[in-house]
């Protein structure tokens, strides 16, 4: 391994805000052009704004390092149109390399398949990755951190957004195993009664109601949201009732495939049809449910299409699981032979993402921007408040796709800020941890949890 892809991955750099991939992987291939996603289409998050208008100087680094390690004459950041003020910032010192990728404020413009299709004109192969077209896509804090990591700079800490049923709302860097109760206390606490977290962003993110969860590397928003919300509503749903309620109410009006993302870039993707495979049993429903497999999960389909309120992209991951159990998924050269033309009114599609917040229910919190805020200012006001606060932070060993970090600590150690507390493992994908605060180890597991000092 080269001395960079060393450093990446000694110094624990994955993607931030998505599956968590290590990003030294993704840094050892060849490719033409590198890609910035700075799209940031989920509705309340504002971290890549932040990221970009602050620490331009580290996003242009890491995305240059990138190019060079990968051999690649072109960057490539990807930002809507709308936000002006963080162009003007980016253009201000934009290396002559990288260039910006203008779109349109349409939902999910942050898609990775959109993004490249924009970018580049391309599409990616159907089962494929970006590589395969001579593309490789991170998102803004990945590059930042490699940038960091070539400078010793380890990850301890990631940026978040809390938004939603909170007195102030707030995006900082945030320590690696502090709470999600810590995170929110920090925002003033929540504002209603009966809530849930939606953990990321309102379209894709899950919820959850345990505030002890650990903020991780791949955290990127925390929404406290009524449990009357529509999104909550939704999310809520047991599984066996999605499947019972879309068995007995889909009545095949094709809408969600109609205005699906994937399937007007002409991915073989029909939700729809995952909908009817519900009403056929045994193997009888095999052609249906094989239409959910290129679904990429970006729920335009259920939070905004379905005129009947029902899941289509629950669905979609449902029967891709039943799939993939019983070893039915399509390789991706079955895949790509579906493949079709883009759709002639695929830009006539999209969905404005003003629109889908009123859809969402979430007008009344968009109104209020959560600004960027200095987490020792934060920290300091809450200590002032419980001199307890955040007294333990507890770090997974494992945060990323791959195999968990192995510990090199032992219950009663002193570490120290940035320490390595779990090294990667040697035989597998895998990346290192660090300690966020100077504290004493107290449990070793498959997280480790330190008292803070």
């Amino acid at each position: 391994m080269n001395p960079l892809l060393k450093q990446v991955q000694d110094s624990g750099v994955i993607g931030a805000g998505g599956a968590g991939f290590p990003t030294y992987v993704k840094l050892d291939c060849q490719v033409d052009l590198i890609l910035a996603n700075g799209a940031e289409c989920e509705p309340l998050l504002y971290k890549d704004q932040v990221l970009m208008q602050r620490w331009a100087r580290d996003l242009f680094g890491g995305m240059l390092l990138a190019m060079k390690e990968v051999g690649a004459s072109r960057g490539v950041i990807g930002i809507k149109k709308k936000n002006a003020d963080t162009i003007a910032i980016l253009e201000a010192s934009l290396p002559e390399t990288i260039e910006l990728c203008l779109m349109e404020d349409v939902y999910p413009a942050g898609d990775e398949v959109e993004l490249v299709y924009e970018a580049t004109g391309k599409r990616i192969p159907s089962g494929g990755l970006p590589k395969d077209i001579g593309v490789m896509v991170n998102n803004i804090e990945s590059f930042i951190n490699v940038y960091r990591a070539s400078k010793g700079i380890v990850t301890t800490e990631t940026m978040i957004t809390v938004h939603g049923e909170v007195s102030k709302p707030y995006t900082a860097w945030l320590p690696v195993g502090m709470s999600y109760q810590e995170a929110i206390d920090l925002a003033g606490g929540i504002t209603c009664q009966d809530y849930v977290i939606v953990e990321g962003g309102p379209m894709m993110g899950s919820v959850t109601e345990d505030l002890s969860l650990p903020i991780t590397k791949i955290s990127s928003g925390l929404l406290v949201l009524p449990k009357n919300n529509r999104v909550a509503r939704i999310k809520l749903r047991s599984e066996q009732d999605l499947l019972r309620i879309g068995k007995a109410a889909c009545d095949q009006c094709r809408l969600c495939s109609s205005m699906c993302p994937r399937g007007l870039l002409g991915y073989p993707i029909q939700p729809h049809l995952a909908m009817r495979s519900l009403q056929v049993s045994g193997v009888n429903n095999l052609p249906d449910a094989l239409a959910a497999q290129a679904c990429s999960g970006c729920n335009l389909c259920t939070m905004w299409s379905c005129p009947e309120g029902l899941d289509p992209s629950r669905v979609c991951g449902i029967t891709k699981r039943t799939l993939r159990d019983n070893n039915q998924l399509q390789t991706p050269a079955q895949l790509q032979a579906k493949t079709i033309d883009v759709h002639p009114l695929r830009e006539y599609r999209g969905v404005p993402t003003k629109r889908l917040v009123r859809r969402l229910e979430l007008t009344d919190y968009i109104c209020t921007k959560a600004e960027f805020m200095e987490f020792d200012a934060l920290f300091s006001a809450a200590l002032s408040q419980n001199s307890n606060f955040m007294k333990q932070v507890s770090i997974p060993l494992s945060q990323h796709i791959g195999k968990p970090a192995l510990a090199m600590v032992s219950v009663g150690d002193e570490v120290k800020k940035g320490q390595m507390l779990g090294q990667a493992a040697p035989d597998g994908l895998s990346v290192a941890v660090h300690s966020s605060v100077n504290g004493t180890v107290v449990s070793v597991g498959n997280s480790i949890v330190i008292e803070r000092i």
